[in-house]
């Protein structure tokens, strides 16, 4: 599990048409990455359209953001081009950034218990270390409180 002052993971990501990126590839400016359970889905959606609707001002900051999930690239593809929106979303099918960031967690629902993504955010700063972490996040006004403390860097 990632802690304030560790640095990025090096981990290998797909991109939504499928092409393999390295996350720490970033390292050297500050990124935002956030973890979603799955794509298409009403919180997950209300999340990458807030980042979305903020993405001119994250941009100005020189802050990417990136959506992570274990979804197919293919689905991610769709649902960036139903809700339109301009943040990068990467696939981690074999969960490897998942595990790497300690979001693959036991969950409940109704009882029953299984394992799933945990909606976090990560923000790194611009030496690849991780400057604050957000666990269990609620989507409303989230995505503009991060963005308050990637100014902040």
């Amino acid at each position: 599990m990632l802690e304030p002052g560790d640095a990025i993971p090096a981990v290998t990501l797909m991109d939504m048409e499928g092409v393999e990126f390295a996350l720490d590839h970033y390292s050297g400016k500050p990124l935002v990455v956030y973890f979603y359970p799955k794509a298409d889905t009403p919180g997950c959606t209300n999340e990458a359209k807030d980042f979305t609707a903020l993405a001119d001002e994250y941009a100005a900051a020189g802050v990417p953001v990136i959506g992570i999930s274990r979804d197919k690239p293919a689905k991610l593809k769709k649902f960036s081009e139903k809700y339109g929106l301009s943040v990068i979303l990467a696939s981690d099918e074999p969960g490897d950034a998942c595990a790497a960031f300690g979001t693959w967690v036991e969950k409940s629902l109704y009882g029953r218990t299984y394992m799933g993504i945990e909606r976090a955010t990560f923000l790194f700063g611009a030496q690849g270390k991780v400057q604050r972490i957000w666990r269990k996040v609620k989507v409303k006004g989230h995505a503009a409180e991060v963005l308050e403390a990637a100014r902040a860097l």
